[in-house]
């Protein structure tokens, strides 16, 4: 695998595993909760993000499967991409953004189901990359709604930067369904 692919899904797989022990953090039970008025539960969060990778990971599939038949060419670059998108902005939740209604949760599936298919969507955007792998994949731009022009992998560095907010976020439910648990006992 070439080592720019090789970064940015490594990078992809640690954000996965944080996410899972965040998740861990929140019984089972509660998982599919509210912490509040306005406030997704960890299956809705679980949801917006299969819905923004499945997106990304049909992207991909198109892009890659473009980009070869417009004869991209082999990559030539083995720097670091690590650093060539803003990932520490993309995950600040100093500031809260709305999803656009067409990646809001419908919350049609509960955390278990919505977890079986994020793990559906990281298989099908790993093998949209890989499809590309030795692929000038640095070359390859498509528009981002937000952050503009983006090559390849900037948009899979996206997906983990995108996730570590909402690692953040399921971190967050956690604390509050917690010290809702605890008031609720001090209560009784």
């Amino acid at each position: 695998m070439h080592p720019r692919l090789e970064e940015v899904l490594n990078y992809l797989d640690t954000e996965r595993s944080s996410l899972r022990e965040a998740v861990e953090l929140v019984p089972a039970a509660r998982r599919d909760e509210s912490p509040g008025t306005d406030r997704w539960s960890v299956g809705q969060v679980l949801q917006h993000l299969v819905m923004i990778e499945k997106r990304i990971g049909r992207g991909m599939t198109k892009w890659v499967v473009d980009a070869r038949a417009g004869g991209l060419g082999p990559e030539t670059e083995t720097s670091s991409v690590m650093n060539s998108l803003p990932l520490e902005l993309i995950a600040d939740r100093t500031e809260r953004k709305s999803a656009p209604e067409q990646v809001s949760p419908r919350g049609d599936l509960n955390a278990t189901a919505a977890w079986t298919a994020l793990e559906q969507t990281r298989a099908a955007l790993r093998a949209a990359a890989l499809a590309g792998d030795g692929l000038a994949l640095g070359e390859v731009i498509q528009p981002h709604l937000v952050l503009g022009p983006i090559n390849l992998y900037q948009w899979l560095l996206f997906v983990g930067g995108h996730e570590v907010r909402h690692t953040a976020q399921v971190r967050e439910i956690a604390a509050e369904l917690k010290t809702s648990a605890n008031t609720a006992t001090a209560e009784v």
